[in-house]
């Protein structure tokens, strides 16, 4: 489970959403799952927007390999969009936002102190792009949301912390 063999290899199975727009068939039993967020309107305002699982694996480093795959098959045009690796628990392992086919990780929090400045500052953010929302300026509330998930990206699992930092170095 913390294997990261080096150098990452390509995958030779097909990635992302196939081309009926459904997603790849996984074995549930694989540890590591590739999630991107579910973010309709829909979603938001039930509460149920929970991340869609993309794709399996059996390690991290196939995971974050698989998140660039995905990246790449979106285009140079599409919207960023969050991915997020959870492990067969479901505690977030690493996450990042996709865009112009690549990845930007976010670096997790080292410290609990941190994390709590992360979740008020990540709420703060929020409230601010409700009041812009409230003003008529949804272009402004968009950035500040995303904003604010980036900010929750950092919440690693503290069992997944230290790995994800270490995997991110040895990735650079």
């Amino acid at each position: 489970m913390f294997d990261l063999p080096l150098p990452i290899q390509p995958s030779p199975r097909p990635m992302g959403p196939g081309t009926n727009g459904g997603t790849v068939a996984s074995d549930p039993s694989l540890p590591f799952a590739l999630t991107r967020m579910h973010r309709t309107p829909a979603a938001l305002m039930s509460g149920t927007a929970a991340p869609v699982v993309v794709e399996r694996f059996a390690t991290l480093a196939d995971a974050m390999q698989g998140a660039f795959e995905l990246a790449e098959g979106s285009g140079s045009d599409a919207a960023p969009q969050l991915l997020a690796i959870l492990d067969y628990d479901q505690r977030l392992v690493l996450a990042g936002a996709a865009s112009d086919c690549a990845v930007a990780w976010c670096h997790p929090v080292t410290s609990a102190a941190e994390a709590r400045g992360v979740v008020t500052e990540a709420s703060q953010l929020r409230a601010q792009a409700g009041r812009a929302a409230t003003w008529g300026e949804p272009d402004l509330a968009a950035q500040l949301r995303h904003r604010a998930d980036l900010l929750d990206a950092r919440l690693v699992d503290p069992l997944w912390r230290a790995f994800a930092a270490w995997a991110l170095q040895v990735a650079a």
